[in-house]
Protein backbone atom coordinates (compact mmCIF):
# COMPACT_ATOMS: atom_id res chain seq x y z
CA UNK A 1 0.00 0.00 0.00
CA UNK A 2 1.41 3.39 -1.18
CA UNK A 3 2.24 5.35 1.78
CA UNK A 4 -0.10 8.40 1.15
CA UNK A 5 -3.18 6.34 1.11
CA UNK A 6 -1.87 4.78 4.70
CA UNK A 7 -1.13 8.24 5.99
CA UNK A 8 -5.17 9.36 4.42
CA UNK A 9 -6.41 5.78 6.40
CA UNK A 10 -4.94 6.66 9.44
CA UNK A 11 -5.34 10.37 9.93
CA UNK A 12 -9.27 9.75 8.21
CA UNK A 13 -11.40 12.87 7.14
CA UNK A 14 -9.17 15.39 5.84
CA UNK A 15 -11.78 17.74 4.74
CA UNK A 16 -10.34 20.98 6.38
CA UNK A 17 -7.67 20.86 3.61
CA UNK A 18 -10.98 21.58 1.51
CA UNK A 19 -10.83 23.84 -1.72
CA UNK A 20 -13.52 25.65 -2.62
CA UNK A 21 -14.19 27.93 -5.68
CA UNK A 22 -16.63 30.34 -4.88
CA UNK A 23 -17.69 32.57 -2.04
CA UNK A 24 -21.10 32.11 -2.70
CA UNK A 25 -23.19 29.77 -0.26
CA UNK A 26 -23.30 26.49 -2.52
CA UNK A 27 -27.58 26.40 -3.17
CA UNK A 28 -29.76 24.49 -5.50
CA UNK A 29 -32.05 26.36 -7.41
CA UNK A 30 -34.98 25.52 -5.67
CA UNK A 31 -33.52 26.27 -1.95
CA UNK A 32 -36.50 28.32 -1.50
CA UNK A 33 -39.53 26.14 -2.91
CA UNK A 34 -40.75 25.10 0.20
CA UNK A 35 -42.30 27.53 3.32
CA UNK A 36 -40.23 27.09 5.91
CA UNK A 37 -43.10 25.53 7.79
CA UNK A 38 -42.82 22.48 5.48
CA UNK A 39 -39.08 22.77 5.93
CA UNK A 40 -39.85 21.96 9.45
CA UNK A 41 -41.98 19.18 9.37
CA UNK A 42 -40.01 17.11 7.01
CA UNK A 43 -36.53 18.02 9.00
CA UNK A 44 -38.69 16.44 12.09
CA UNK A 45 -39.58 13.35 10.54
CA UNK A 46 -35.44 12.92 9.17
CA UNK A 47 -34.02 13.41 12.33
CA UNK A 48 -37.44 11.61 14.19
CA UNK A 49 -35.59 8.39 11.60
CA UNK A 50 -31.73 9.40 12.34
CA UNK A 51 -32.27 9.07 16.18
CA UNK A 52 -34.73 5.90 15.79
CA UNK A 53 -31.83 4.37 14.19
CA UNK A 54 -29.34 4.69 16.50
CA UNK A 55 -31.47 3.33 19.24
CA UNK A 56 -33.42 5.91 20.84
CA UNK A 57 -36.26 5.60 22.81
CA UNK A 58 -38.29 8.44 21.37
CA UNK A 59 -40.95 8.09 23.03
CA UNK A 60 -39.00 9.40 26.27
CA UNK A 61 -40.50 12.55 28.01
CA UNK A 62 -36.75 14.20 27.43
CA UNK A 63 -36.33 12.86 23.93
CA UNK A 64 -40.16 13.09 22.46
CA UNK A 65 -39.81 16.46 22.17
CA UNK A 66 -36.61 16.55 20.22
CA UNK A 67 -37.12 16.30 16.37
CA UNK A 68 -39.11 19.48 16.45
CA UNK A 69 -36.87 20.99 18.42
CA UNK A 70 -33.85 20.50 16.03
CA UNK A 71 -35.99 21.05 12.90
CA UNK A 72 -37.17 24.72 14.41
CA UNK A 73 -33.61 25.20 14.84
CA UNK A 74 -32.14 24.70 12.14
CA UNK A 75 -34.56 26.33 10.21
CA UNK A 76 -35.13 29.44 12.53
CA UNK A 77 -31.88 29.83 14.11
CA UNK A 78 -28.48 28.18 13.42
CA UNK A 79 -29.31 28.24 9.71
CA UNK A 80 -31.76 31.16 9.39
CA UNK A 81 -28.98 33.00 7.09
CA UNK A 82 -29.46 30.80 4.65
CA UNK A 83 -32.70 32.70 3.37
CA UNK A 84 -31.79 36.17 1.90
CA UNK A 85 -35.49 37.37 3.04
CA UNK A 86 -33.05 37.56 6.49
CA UNK A 87 -30.28 39.49 5.22
CA UNK A 88 -30.06 42.30 7.54
CA UNK A 89 -31.37 45.84 5.44
CA UNK A 90 -28.11 48.30 5.82
CA UNK A 91 -28.76 51.82 5.75
CA UNK A 92 -25.72 54.54 4.88
CA UNK A 93 -25.05 57.86 6.16
CA UNK A 94 -22.99 60.56 4.77
CA UNK A 95 -19.62 61.10 6.40
CA UNK A 96 -20.47 64.59 7.20
CA UNK A 97 -17.81 64.87 9.97
CA UNK A 98 -15.31 63.56 7.21
CA UNK A 99 -14.00 60.75 9.58
CA UNK A 100 -11.04 59.96 7.47
CA UNK A 101 -9.13 57.04 9.48
CA UNK A 102 -10.42 53.65 9.87
CA UNK A 103 -13.31 52.29 11.73
CA UNK A 104 -12.69 48.80 13.41
CA UNK A 105 -15.72 46.85 15.03
CA UNK A 106 -13.72 44.43 17.03
CA UNK A 107 -14.57 40.81 19.02
CA UNK A 108 -17.79 40.56 16.97
CA UNK A 109 -19.15 36.94 18.42
CA UNK A 110 -19.87 34.41 15.66
CA UNK A 111 -21.87 31.27 15.89
CA UNK A 112 -21.76 28.93 12.83
CA UNK A 113 -21.60 25.83 11.99
CA UNK A 114 -19.23 23.79 9.99
CA UNK A 115 -20.93 22.71 6.67
CA UNK A 116 -18.28 19.33 7.02
CA UNK A 117 -19.49 17.84 10.47
CA UNK A 118 -22.45 20.10 11.26
CA UNK A 119 -20.47 21.22 14.31
CA UNK A 120 -20.14 24.17 16.12
CA UNK A 121 -17.48 26.96 14.69
CA UNK A 122 -17.08 29.62 17.57
CA UNK A 123 -14.88 32.60 17.71
CA UNK A 124 -14.53 36.26 17.25
CA UNK A 125 -14.80 38.79 14.30
CA UNK A 126 -12.84 41.59 13.62
CA UNK A 127 -14.17 44.06 11.12
CA UNK A 128 -12.49 47.69 9.43
CA UNK A 129 -13.80 50.01 6.99
CA UNK A 130 -12.11 53.57 5.26
CA UNK A 131 -15.21 55.17 4.56
CA UNK A 132 -14.73 56.94 0.41
CA UNK A 133 -17.64 58.85 1.82
CA UNK A 134 -20.77 56.44 3.68
CA UNK A 135 -20.61 55.20 6.89
CA UNK A 136 -22.64 52.57 8.18
CA UNK A 137 -24.75 51.79 11.66
CA UNK A 138 -21.86 50.03 13.57
CA UNK A 139 -25.05 47.39 15.10
CA UNK A 140 -25.59 46.12 10.90
CA UNK A 141 -21.59 45.42 11.11
CA UNK A 142 -22.35 42.77 13.77
CA UNK A 143 -25.73 41.89 11.92
CA UNK A 144 -23.98 41.19 8.52
CA UNK A 145 -21.63 38.82 10.54
CA UNK A 146 -23.97 37.32 12.02
CA UNK A 147 -26.23 36.79 8.99
CA UNK A 148 -23.55 34.77 6.61
CA UNK A 149 -22.47 32.60 10.14
CA UNK A 150 -26.27 31.75 10.25
CA UNK A 151 -25.82 28.48 7.75
CA UNK A 152 -23.32 25.89 6.91
CA UNK A 153 -19.97 27.28 6.59
CA UNK A 154 -16.28 26.98 5.96
CA UNK A 155 -14.43 30.07 7.70
CA UNK A 156 -12.67 31.16 4.62
CA UNK A 157 -15.93 31.68 2.85
CA UNK A 158 -17.54 33.21 5.82
CA UNK A 159 -14.48 35.87 6.18
CA UNK A 160 -14.63 36.98 2.43
CA UNK A 161 -18.56 37.17 2.26
CA UNK A 162 -18.47 39.87 4.95
CA UNK A 163 -15.98 41.80 3.40
CA UNK A 164 -17.93 42.00 -0.18
CA UNK A 165 -21.26 42.71 1.47
CA UNK A 166 -19.35 45.40 3.66
CA UNK A 167 -17.46 46.46 0.10
CA UNK A 168 -21.20 46.43 -1.69
CA UNK A 169 -22.85 48.51 1.31
CA UNK A 170 -20.22 51.02 1.50
CA UNK A 171 -19.13 51.44 -1.98
CA UNK A 172 -15.86 50.85 -1.62
CA UNK A 173 -13.10 48.12 -1.87
CA UNK A 174 -11.73 49.20 1.76
CA UNK A 175 -12.72 46.85 3.83
CA UNK A 176 -11.46 44.30 6.33
CA UNK A 177 -11.99 41.21 8.33
CA UNK A 178 -9.90 39.11 10.62
CA UNK A 179 -11.76 36.05 12.12
CA UNK A 180 -10.43 34.01 15.00
CA UNK A 181 -12.54 30.64 15.56
CA UNK A 182 -12.65 27.38 17.28
CA UNK A 183 -13.77 24.25 15.11
CA UNK A 184 -15.55 21.59 17.15
CA UNK A 185 -15.05 19.14 14.34
CA UNK A 186 -11.12 19.68 15.62
CA UNK A 187 -12.32 20.20 19.29
CA UNK A 188 -14.21 17.33 19.82
CA UNK A 189 -13.59 15.09 17.13
CA UNK A 190 -10.94 13.47 14.98
CA UNK A 191 -7.75 14.50 16.35
CA UNK A 192 -9.89 16.41 19.76
CA UNK A 193 -7.41 19.23 19.69
CA UNK A 194 -8.61 21.51 22.35
CA UNK A 195 -6.26 24.23 22.43
CA UNK A 196 -6.21 25.34 17.94
CA UNK A 197 -8.17 27.83 17.06
CA UNK A 198 -8.62 29.09 13.16
CA UNK A 199 -7.61 32.22 11.94
CA UNK A 200 -8.11 33.95 8.47
CA UNK A 201 -8.42 37.18 6.66
CA UNK A 202 -9.44 39.37 3.86
CA UNK A 203 -8.46 42.42 3.02
CA UNK A 204 -9.93 44.60 0.77
CA UNK A 205 -8.51 47.95 -1.40
CA UNK A 206 -6.35 49.97 1.09
CA UNK A 207 -6.09 47.06 3.48
CA UNK A 208 -3.61 45.81 1.27
CA UNK A 209 -1.38 48.44 1.81
CA UNK A 210 1.71 46.95 4.61
CA UNK A 211 1.00 50.06 6.60
CA UNK A 212 -2.77 50.20 6.73
CA UNK A 213 -2.93 46.41 7.57
CA UNK A 214 -0.52 46.73 10.38
CA UNK A 215 -2.56 49.65 12.06
CA UNK A 216 -5.55 47.46 11.65
CA UNK A 217 -4.00 44.42 13.12
CA UNK A 218 -2.21 46.70 15.63
CA UNK A 219 -5.80 47.74 17.13
CA UNK A 220 -6.65 44.69 17.62
CA UNK A 221 -4.08 44.26 20.22
CA UNK A 222 -5.87 46.81 22.24
CA UNK A 223 -7.72 45.54 25.29
CA UNK A 224 -10.95 46.80 25.83
CA UNK A 225 -11.80 47.87 29.26
CA UNK A 226 -14.88 49.08 31.03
Amino acid sequence: MKIDKLLAEQLGDLDHDHPFNSAETPLRADAFERSDAEKIEAIEQKVWDILHLLGMDLTDDSLKGTPKRVAKMFVNEIFGGLHPNRKPSASTFDNKYKYGQMLVEKNITVYSTCEHHLLPIVGKAHVAYISNGTVVGLSKMNRIVDYFAKRPQVQERLTIQIVQELQKILNTDNVACVIDAKHLCVNSRGIRDISSSTVTAEFGGLFNNKETKREFLDYLQLETEF
